[in-house]
């Protein structure tokens, strides 16, 4: 068979970085033909070297110009691009037929969007693609012919265990409902009172999971779960009755998919997300992602319980949006962004994310999602007012 050609969107992140540490073990099946970064030049430079793409992009043209010239004294010939632009054209490529979507954010969206009208096989990692613009992504995909794979380790789970039929409705394929199952963070049994102490530090300290800074706070807050709720109802065209929120502290059952005959398959597995990246990767074969083995006797039980909503009313407020409709759940990631980008530079209390959240969702509603346009006015207006609450809530 033919290497299948690459684009990593995001390749300096923690996806990123197992996705091509799961092609580099199999060089006769992947090539990576282009890479994209934030602003991490020796990183980016690093991988350019190791991976030798035709085309790297930089989030602005000041880290392009950086990069070019650290190339240039490495004797390595690759087209350097730069931005918004730059990202959607290596999404598009004509000799790329994959495209790892793992920008993290908001910023993922355009250059996602971009593969799924180009119709590429589209490897998914970032969820607010769908949280911010589900109807018109999955038109797109549709429409286009495009091929969409869920990477998150729970909506990969989700996809394991649906016969590839599942496009045709859930309930003509005997499903009752799906068990997303969440691992609870740091904080699923630190005393509530002292939650407004927590430092950044301590909410990225993921208990089973490496991931980078800002996912391992919306898994502390559970916003990750009710965005990767909201992402589920997308991926499957599932209701949130269907979609059950479950804790499961040992990260094991990646997920569940129960049956109207009262089956219930789960996918297991040790968490490392080279798993749900080489399962996309390959599908529909299998290929070896370099993960050790699950030993079911050393972890020796498996513990459930019900989300707290007290605790975590974060997952409540994704509820809220998905029922709201339009463009709510463009707003309520925008907010959750602005909300936890001030926490990790220390200007917002961790308990006051939620509220950031809350108030923006409630400052901002009635709002439609149904053109880009729109999507994209509607996070902005979003993120102007949660940074105004968050300047107000702090006193600057």
């Amino acid at each position: 068979m033919t290497a299948r050609a690459l684009t990593v969107l995001g390749a300096t992140g923690s996806i990123g970085l197992n996705t091509l540490n799961v092609m580099a073990r199999h060089p006769d099946k992947y090539r990576a033909v282009a890479l994209s970064a934030n602003t991490d030049v020796q990183k980016m430079l690093g991988l350019c070297r190791e991976h030798r793409p035709r085309y790297a992009v930089m989030r602005d043209e000041a880290a392009a110009g950086q990069l070019r010239d650290a190339l240039k004294g490495a004797s390595l010939n690759i087209e350097v691009m730069s931005g918004e632009q730059g990202l959607r054209e290596v999404a598009t490529l004509p000799e790329v037929d994959t495209v790892m979507a793992a920008i993290v954010g908001a910023a993922g969206l355009l250059p996602t969007l971009a593969a799924a009208q180009a119709g590429k096989r589209i490897l998914l990692a970032n969820k607010e693609a769908l949280v911010m613009s589900g109807a018109l992504f999955m038109d797109s995909v549709k429409k286009h012919g495009a091929q969409l794979l869920p990477v998150d380790s729970e909506h990969n789970a989700i996809f394991q265990c649906l016969p590839p039929t599942f496009g045709d409705g859930l309930e003509r394929i005997g499903v009752k409902r799906i068990l997303l199952t969440a691992s609870g963070g740091p904080f699923r049994t630190r005393e509530l009172a002292s939650l407004h102490e927590v430092t950044p530090d301590q909410a990225c300290a993921h208990p089973n999971w490496e991931m980078g800074r800002k996912i391992s706070v919306d898994s502390a807050t559970m916003m990750n779960k009710g965005l990767e709720l909201i992402e589920a109802c997308w991926l499957f065209n599932a209701t949130t009755d269907t979609v059950q929120v479950i804790v499961h502290p040992q990260s094991v059952i990646h997920s569940m998919v129960e049956y109207v005959d009262g089956s219930v398959l789960a996918q297991l597995g040790t968490p490392d997300m080279r798993t749900p990246i080489a399962n996309a990767l390959a599908w529909p074969e299998r290929i070896d992602a370099g993960v050790s083995g699950l030993d079911l006797l050393r972890v020796g039980r498996l513990d459930f319980e019900p989300p707290d909503f007290a605790r975590f009313p974060c997952l409540r407020l994704a509820y809220d949006a998905i029922s709201a409709g339009g463009a709510a759940t463009t707003v309520l990631n925008a907010a959750n962004e602005v909300a936890v980008d001030a926490f990790l530079k220390r200007k917002l209390p961790f308990t006051a994310i939620a509220s950031v959240i809350e108030h923006t969702l409630g400052r901002i509603h009635g709002t439609s999602a149904e053109v880009l346009e729109q999507i994209l006015e509607a996070d902005e207006r979003a993120r102007r007012e949660a940074r105004a609450f968050v300047a107000a809530t702090m006193g600057h």
